[in-house]
């Protein structure tokens, strides 16, 4: 009798690469969906040595500086980004950014999405920062924000 189970795809399936695969590296092959599991007197971990670097230790990489001044650069529209934050906010800042993105839908006609609104905001931040460094808005607003 055959099981009436429904198939479901795995995480490879579902997911995809947020960046193109260097060329010469291949996949790692999936692990079987019935694996068996693990004994049950598996050894204990050995002990890390004291001058192995952990990757949490690692320095990050600093990018070079953009060739082209933040204030020329245009935020990117309705395309596929490659990079994606999660960014935390109040209930009350959710709502005024949805209340932002209907105005400028109802009075102005722009059709925008929340991330849209994000990405022009950071691109008029980072501008203002370039152009006027300490006299930002940036600046003074993180600093009244310290007090």
């Amino acid at each position: 009798m055959a099981s009436r189970r429904v198939r479901l795809p795995g995480a490879d399936e579902i997911f995809r690469p947020t960046a193109p695969k260097p060329p010469g590296k291949a996949t790692a092959p999936a692990a079987p969906a019935t694996a068996p599991a693990a004994p049950a007197t598996a050894p204990a971990a050995a002990p890390v040595p004291a001058q192995t670097v952990l990757p949490a230790q690692t320095a990050l990489p600093v990018p070079a500086p953009a060739t082209v001044p933040v204030a020329a650069r245009r935020p990117t529209g309705r395309q596929r980004h490659d990079s994606k934050i999660t960014v935390y906010v109040s209930a009350g800042e959710l709502l005024d950014l949805e209340r932002l993105r209907l105005t400028l839908r109802a009075e102005h006609a722009l059709s925008v999405d929340r991330g849209r609104i994000v990405r022009e905001a950071v691109a008029a931040i980072l501008a203002d920062f370039e152009a006027r460094g300490e006299r930002s808005t940036l600046v003074r607003r993180l600093r009244d924000g310290e007090g």
